[in-house]
């Protein structure tokens, strides 16, 4: 038995995408590079870079964050879709590009040393000072 993909977009459609495989929990990062590129921050989940499908993958851009990291983004409406660590079989994929219900829960927070001083880390699943 297969289950359906997940689908999900940019803001502006001008990129779609497919995950057809399981989909990780959603971890919220703090770090300082998310709370930069998302203005908070990032919820992001993962799967498989094999079980991703793209449809306009024109406008997708990367963005090399860190030596060993890049973030994907829409060239058109500035969507942040993606996270990918060099050399790995996953992919992450920013949970709130995900179109309706997900079935996920927020497994966990991480660079939780990192957060900004104008919110409080919710009380639900881990918290880490660093990703391990």
């Amino acid at each position: 038995m297969n289950a359906q993909p997940h689908r999900g977009s940019c803001l502006c459609g001008a990129i779609n995408y497919e995950i057809h495989g399981p989909l990780r929990n959603v971890i919220a990062c703090h770090c300082t590079q998310c709370r930069k590129q998302t203005g908070h921050f990032m919820a992001a989940t993962s799967a498989d870079r094999n079980d991703l499908k793209l449809a306009g993958a024109g406008h997708l851009r990367w963005y090399r964050s860190s030596a060993k990291a890049e973030r994907g983004f829409c060239s058109n409406c500035g969507s942040i879709l993606f996270w990918r660590a060099d050399g790995q079989a996953d992919i992450s994929i920013t949970a709130g590009t995900i179109d309706g219900p997900t079935g996920l829960i927020t497994e966990g927070h991480i660079f939780c040393a990192d957060k900004g001083d104008y919110y409080t880390i919710p009380a639900e699943g881990y918290r880490r000072d660093q990703w391990t």
